[in-house]
């Protein structure tokens, strides 16, 4: 007979290194080799340190206020519209999949793509760039990749020992370097200190892509027949037809041609990734650190036509009228609210040590960063549209 008690047992760290070390690829993030945090913590569990990151970002207060951020819809147009958080679970799974295929560290790739949007204001891009607008006339910036870090870094405060969450520098260092092309189209992609914080670059694309498509045809913003025009959906249309030999109706050939698309990239972001790695003779961690440009990418055949696809969505949904109409009315309202605290202190609902104007504008900056659509507009009807 079998002895259950020693089956059923907990994995101690050392037995889950040894899982980690068999099951990844040479040129994985181990977790036990981990660069370590900023605060040295006293521990007595056997988490490893990506999946203690994976949980810490899990329950802070900015995770949970993704619920009910924008993503494209304001994030309370409608029940099956994605919101903030859950692009960022999307992203998540993703991330997951492409790593568990790779033989990368799946916790660590996890734990960047539920930390990547963190800092996303309400209302969405729009509501970063009315942030941004408003900061440079004091001199300085937003950008949510660097109020994500602000974050984890400092804003969070769980800890009597530390501000902000204390993650790992692995986790960190794919936070600084996470960009898709959506976030900063006249740059592109950069390189990554590792393969795992590229992987989330690449979900995150794929994730906000495939899910525009079904939110933008549910609503009605986007017409299926201009989409069929499309190369990469026409090809993915194409499959599901050969996958199940007959004709479906409308709703379902859409959700099994997303499905379809989103494996398509996936498939070929995995192979092609696979090919560079053993052509640039990629086979430690130094060796991706010694690489100055990105080593996981789609193929070029890809990428040219995830490109038509991109500036399709560009023109025909998030250039929409009805969107565009309901971003700027989010700006403005960011916008005045931003400066009717400045104006009026006393209605800054925070207690702020500055020592001068500067720090308070960077108050009111994190203060509305954090806030939720609905609570924007339940602070601006409050101190600014009040009757």
């Amino acid at each position: 007979m079998p002895n259950f008690q020693i089956m059923i047992s907990p994995r101690t760290q050392k037995i889950l290194a040894n899982i980690e070390a068999f099951n990844l690829m040479p040129y994985a993030v181990k977790s036990l080799k981990s660069a370590g945090r900023k605060f040295i913590e006293k521990t007595d569990d056997n988490r490893m340190c990506f999946q203690k990151d994976k949980e810490r970002i899990i329950h802070s207060k900015a995770f949970r206020r993704l619920d009910k951020k924008t993503q494209v819809f304001i994030a309370f147009f409608g029940d099956h519209y994605r919101t903030r958080l859950t692009h960022t679970l999307e992203v998540a799974q993703i991330s997951r999949d492409i790593a568990r295929r790779l033989g990368l560290n799946e916790d660590l790739c996890e734990s960047i793509a539920l930390a990547h949007d963190l800092g996303h204001p309400p209302f969405g891009h729009g509501g970063e760039e009315a942030l941004n607008e408003v900061m440079k006339k004091f001199g300085m910036s937003f950008e949510h990749n660097e109020q994500s870090l602000l974050i984890v870094q400092k804003i969070e405060k769980s800890h009597p020992d530390f501000d902000g969450l204390n993650l790992t520098k692995e986790v960190l260092n794919g936070m600084i370097k996470h960009q898709t092309a959506f976030d900063r189209p006249e740059r592109g992609f950069t390189f990554s200190p590792h393969l795992e914080a590229q992987v989330v670059n690449v979900a995150d694309e794929i994730a906000y892509i495939n899910h525009d498509i079904d939110d933008g045809l549910r609503s009605g913003f986007l017409d299926l027949k201009q989409l069929k025009k499309i190369k990469l959906w026409k090809k993915a249309e194409k499959e599901v037809l050969k996958k199940y030999k007959k004709k479906l109706s409308e709703n379902i050939n859409i959700s099994r041609s997303i499905s379809m698309l989103m494996s398509m990239m996936i498939m070929d972001f995995c192979e092609h990734t696979s090919s560079t790695l053993k052509k640039l003779n990629i086979k430690t961690l130094p060796d991706v650190k010694k690489h100055h440009e990105m080593l996981a990418s789609f193929s070029p055949r890809m990428k040219l036509l995830i490109k038509e696809l991109r500036m399709f969505l560009f023109h025909n949904f998030y250039m929409d009228r009805r969107v565009i109409k309901a971003v700027n009315k989010g700006k403005k309202m960011i916008k005045e609210l931003f400066i009717h605290y400045l104006n009026f202190p006393k209605d800054f609902p925070q207690k702020v040590k500055h020592k001068n104007k500067n720090d308070f504008v960077i108050a009111i900056k994190d203060y509305i960063a954090g806030m939720t659509d609905l609570f924007l507009v339940k602070e601006y009807e409050k101190l600014i549209n009040k009757k």
